[in-house]
């Protein structure tokens, strides 16, 4: 059983150096492929004046800034379609836990109706709480209108 074992995790090595073998195998093909293409652009501009050596270098560095810039320009659309759906998912749990933080608060209508007809009464006990009025959520448009007459 152990020879087995060694066998089969022996297997394993030469399988995994196999792939890795292979993945440097086509790097270096694209690596050769990129040499050659930049070989005959150099042979290209070897027989023309430096202005025209410049020109061709900026050119190809243009181009090269050119497909940075779209594909950034891409990501960065990607990003603002992301931060909008975020926010537009922020804004459902902050409502949802303002929903939920209001809801054991209030007393449902049913429970309090001698309350209902009652006008809102604004007591003074202490100056602490200047400007400070406790309401139920259901009684706000009654405040509100006793407040402006």
């Amino acid at each position: 059983p152990v020879l087995r074992l060694l066998e089969a995790q022996l297997q394993d090595q030469r399988r995994e150096h196999e792939e890795e073998m292979e993945a440097l195998k086509n790097q270096v093909d694209l690596m050769q492929e990129e040499l050659e293409k930049q070989q005959q652009a150099f042979l290209q501009t070897l027989p023309l004046s430096p202005e025209v050596q410049v020109e061709f270098g900026l050119q190809r560095e243009i181009t090269r800034l050119t497909n940075e810039n779209l594909d950034l320009k891409e990501l960065l659309e990607k990003l603002e379609k992301n931060e909008k759906k975020l926010k537009k998912q922020l804004k459902i749990y902050m409502k949802k836990v303002q929903d939920f933080e209001a809801s054991p608060t209030t007393v449902p209508v049913e429970r309090r109706p001698h309350e209902r007809n009652m006008q809102v009464a604004v007591q003074r006990k202490e100056k602490d709480f200047q400007g400070m009025l406790e309401y139920y959520k259901e009684d706000e448009p009654l405040l509100i209108r006793n407040l402006i007459t």
